[in-house]
């Protein structure tokens, strides 16, 4: 089963670095070959990975990505191969240069910018979280989400494509997600996708700086904080172990 078995949305490649600015590099290959700028999910996946193996036994770890250094920090050990872990991810970027998103000028917020899909108009609001996320807000998923997330994933107004998340607001503090992933399809969670949307919910005033934020994976916590830095807070479970000859 690929969501809760022997399968990924994408394979975690770790490299120990000597260097101070970082410990270890980690390249994210998404299902269809392409190259994610990062991956919290699967970053954390592979912080717990180091863990296990005891590769790694400081609380604090720096994982050098290909959109920068991400700080990892150990909160709670469960049991062998169970972790808790907080992330700290970087700063949102919102300018339509920076998502990216086609517009007809230089946007410093992408908001309400209307994208068609068979026929169908869909207002997008955009951000760069270490990959380009772009959320629709929705009262329900009572429609073929699938087949629209994976029509925008490669609409011309995104040059780079993007991550599309539709978000169904619960209250100031929740919020719902289903996910279209940029190279890997539906996918249960993602790390990414799940601080643009909690992001985007807060600028656009529907919730609050931080949000529990519910995939068909689970719940994660996120804070966005007044320094900007966005915080993401999950657990990593070992799922299976094995070896692949190369």
């Amino acid at each position: 089963q690929r969501h809760t078995g022997a399968g990924s949305d994408g394979i975690a490649i770790l490299e120990k670095l000597e260097g101070a600015d970082a410990d270890f590099f980690c390249e994210i290959v998404n299902p269809d070959g392409s190259f994610a700028g990062f991956s919290g999910n699967g970053t954390r996946c592979a912080v717990s990975y180091l863990y296990y193996k005891k590769l790694w036994t400081n609380p604090n770890l720096r994982m050098l990505s290909r959109s920068g250094v991400k700080n990892f920090r150990l909160i709670e050990k469960i049991a062998d191969g169970h972790y808790f872990f907080e992330a700290k991810i970087g700063k949102p970027k919102f300018a339509s240069d920076e998502v990216p998103f086609k517009s007809d000028g230089r946007l410093t917020l992408v908001t309400d910018q209307a994208l068609s899909v068979d026929d169908e108009t869909f207002f997008i609001c955009g951000v760069n979280v270490g990959n380009p996320v772009a959320c629709i807000f929705v009262d329900s998923f009572d429609f073929d989400w699938r087949n629209i997330g994976k029509k925008l994933e490669v609409h011309p107004a995104f040059p780079e494509k993007s991550n599309i998340v539709f978000v169904k607001v619960i209250d100031r503090e929740n919020i719902e997600l289903k996910i279209w992933e940029r190279g890997a399809g539906e996918t249960y969670s993602s790390g990414t996708c799940t601080s643009g949307a909690a992001v985007l919910s807060a600028v656009t005033g529907k919730t609050g700086r931080k949000v529990f934020v519910q995939t068909d994976g689970g719940t994660t916590e996120v804070l966005w904080r007044d320094d900007d830095e966005i915080l993401l807070t999950g657990r990593a479970d070992l799922v299976f172990c094995g070896e692949w000859p190369v």
